[in-house]
């Protein structure tokens, strides 16, 4: 495995996309979200007619499926990402999230991602730090007050969030925690900017 990642860390609304892919763009580096890939699956779930709870036809799903990931999101040779985040995506993706065998086949392959980049790679996601890349050379969790969060996430309510976040945090697979060698950063009144020299200076202390 390529051992050149910064794995990104914490709640919804925090940050984490926007600082990951801009992280990356100034390193050089290649970008992955996790998210999305989670969100493609519950988007195909949805799709087939299936109940999100059913674990066992979920996971066959995740196992099974063509993705891709990237500026688009394909699955099974249907572009999903003007679906993402959709109301009904919303409310079945922390079921889906939450099947272990939906999240063993998702770190298989957000690993296999990273170990075929040439340079390095910025991943983000809610089990990054602790989970998937337990061993990233750098490790971040974004946080914000809960206020700030609901606000970055026009597409869901304040309850939608903290929905979400019980959930993420209340899982028996990968459950959200802030890694021990994480590096914090409370986004709430800072600018992206601000966020993203940070992380970079931080990375290229340790090339």
């Amino acid at each position: 495995m390529n051992d050149r990642v910064i794995a990104i860390d914490g709640p919804a609304g925090s940050g984490k996309s926007t600082v990951a892919r801009r992280v990356a763009e100034a390193l050089g580096w290649s970008y992955l979200d996790t998210g999305a890939m989670y969100r493609a699956v519950t988007v195909r779930v949805l799709a087939l007619g299936l109940d999100a709870g059913d674990a066992a036809s979920v996971a066959r799903v995740a196992a099974s499926c063509v993705l891709g990931v990237g500026e688009r999101v394909v699955i099974d040779g249907e572009d999903v990402t003007d679906r993402l985040r959709d109301d009904d995506v919303n409310r079945a993706v922390s079921a889906v999230a939450a099947n272990p065998g939906v999240r063993s086949a998702m770190v298989e392959r957000q690993r296999a991602f990273a170990r075929h980049q040439d340079h390095g790679t910025v991943v983000e996601g809610r089990d990054i730090t602790t989970v998937v890349f337990p061993r990233a050379e750098l490790k971040v969790y974004l946080t914000a007050s809960d206020e700030e969060r609901a606000r970055r996430r026009g597409d869901e309510d304040p309850s939608s969030v903290a929905r979400r976040d019980a959930a993420d945090r209340g899982r028996t697979a990968s459950p959200l925690r802030q890694d021990a060698d994480a590096r914090v950063i409370d986004t709430t009144d800072r600018t992206v900017e601000d966020v993203v020299e940070e992380v970079v200076t931080w990375a290229k202390t340790l090339s």
